[in-house]
């Protein structure tokens, strides 16, 4: 395995992308996330690893400039979630939903370019199916991560009804 490429931040702000020995932006370091490139950020003064707090500063200049992925509403849900007794659940959950999100993206981009003669309209139906199977397998096992003893409550939610109420599973 490589080794993360390191962009160094000085105190001044600037980051110094050790790499190319030159200076970056938040820009570049955007474009470094969509190149799928693996780097670490670090403090120079204290030698610590804040690249999630500059991944923050590239959304929160995302957000500004172009049309908003996250809503108020949904900013305020995960300032709370830091309060709750279980931001790490909550952490996963959403990492999980959006991989999920991005797969079936993937499979529908994938399906709707190389499929010559079928249906784009079933195969989107298919997908949806298979996103909707495993999106209520993730709530189980989120419902079953937070009951205590890891099992199902008796009184919980039948997470499947609306899979089986469809006559697709």
């Amino acid at each position: 395995m490589n080794e993360p490429r390191v962009i160094k931040k000085y105190p001044n702000r600037r980051l110094y992308d050790t790499k190319e020995s030159r200076y970056i932006t938040l820009h570049d370091v955007r474009q470094l996330v969509l190149d799928d490139e693996v780097f670490e950020v670090i403090d120079k003064k204290t030698g610590e690893n804040i690249t999630r707090s500059i991944l923050l500063q590239v959304i929160s200049e995302q957000e500004l400039r172009g049309e908003s992925v996250m809503s108020e509403d949904f900013l305020a849900h995960i300032i709370r979630s830091y309060s709750d007794s279980m931001p790490k659940a909550v952490a996963g959950y959403l990492e999980q939903s959006l991989t999920l999100f991005l797969e079936q993206q993937r499979k529908i981009g994938e399906s709707l370019r190389g499929v010559v003669g079928k249906d784009p309209l079933s195969t989107m139906a298919e997908l949806a199916q298979q996103n909707l199977e495993q999106w209520l397998e993730l709530q189980k096992q989120m419902l079953k991560a937070v009951q205590p003893g890891g099992t199902k409550a008796a009184s919980g939610p039948d997470l499947g009804a609306a899979s089986r109420a469809s006559g697709r599973k």
